[in-house]
């Protein structure tokens, strides 16, 4: 029997070490020169140097993705890094990260390399009623993504439209509290903004229904009996008439609400009824009135 034994450098897959560090952390505002409004927009850091050098033997994947804890208050977030060229032993962060963390300046933060799934699903909360005046707030929002790299269930961002700042928080995340948003095709929803309530459409009481005004209909109203044949015989596919109410009587003082525009109305005088001569509309019988002559009596 004959073993064969293959040797070479390859032999093993390649463990891929973390990087872990502790640096002096400082907001955007402190670092040297210019004004980095670019660092403040988005959700990345600036790293020193050596930290490039190392992130290098470690053969750390791109892109790299940092979890950052502040050990103090046990707050996480997690982020991407866009320079190396940040004083050794210091990292500059945005501003809305460094309230995330519960940071001041000169703290010491923990840096973690790590690896994240890619985003699916995001959920928002607008932190001012504000956002509701944007037209297109999802386009508002996929534009200031573009400067992050991943995103934490929780971490309240800072997104900046029309010289605005607006705060979002990052209620929920997909397929895990931390993401990546790199080169991804992610759905996105938003909550209510914070203190928002619905208005209710309360009625007014001083507004007084139209139909309210108009008297009800009262005494004899035309046409709405029913047709009697001569033979008295009924017809079987009679069928009953709807009821027609008869429009009330021009009341001085209340205006005509079914008026329209290009229409005039003749007002008819009519006299006063005469109680006495009134008869009650439930007796009313068909044909049981009293004839007349066209010829005078001699």
């Amino acid at each position: 029997m004959t073993f064969h034994f293959q040797f070479g450098f390859n032999m093993f897959p390649e463990i891929v070490r973390p990087f872990n560090n502790h640096y002096r952390c400082f907001s955007v505002s402190m670092l040297p020169g210019t004004y980095r409004c670019d660092v403040e927009r988005g959700g990345k850091i600036i790293m020193p140097p050596s930290a490039l050098e190392h992130l290098t033997r470690l053969n750390i994947r791109f892109p790299m993705l940092f979890r950052l804890s502040n050990e103090k208050t046990n707050r996480i977030t997690h982020c991407g890094v866009l320079e190396f060229v940040a004083d050794e032993g210091r990292v500059y962060l945005p501003c809305w990260m460094m309230y995330n963390l519960l940071l001041q300046e000169g703290d010491l933060i923990n840096v973690e390399s790590v690896t994240l799934p890619v985003a699916t699903f995001s959920r928002f909360q607008p932190q001012s009623e504000d956002f509701l005046d944007i037209t297109n707030p999802k386009a508002v929002l996929e534009n200031g993504l573009r400067n992050f790299a991943c995103l934490t269930t929780g971490d309240i961002i800072a997104i900046k439209y029309n010289q605005r700042i607006y705060e979002m928080c990052v209620l929920e995340t997909r397929p895990g509290p931390a993401v990546t948003i790199i080169e991804c095709d992610m759905n996105v929803e938003f909550a209510p903004p914070l203190g928002y309530v619905e208005k209710e459409v309360k009625k007014d009481e001083n507004v007084v229904n139209p139909a309210d005004l108009m008297p009800a209909p009262s005494g004899f109203v035309p046409f709405k009996g029913e047709g009697n044949r001569l033979n008295g015989k009924k017809r079987r596919d009679f069928a009953k008439p709807e009821m027609v109410a008869s429009k009330p009587a021009y009341i001085r003082g209340i205006p005509d609400y079914d008026y329209k525009v290009g229409t005039l109305t003749f007002l008819r005088i009519t006299k006063p009824v005469n109680n006495k001569e009134e008869k009650d509309p439930d007796e009313f019988k068909a044909f049981t009135g009293e004839g007349f002559s066209l010829r005078k009596p001699k």
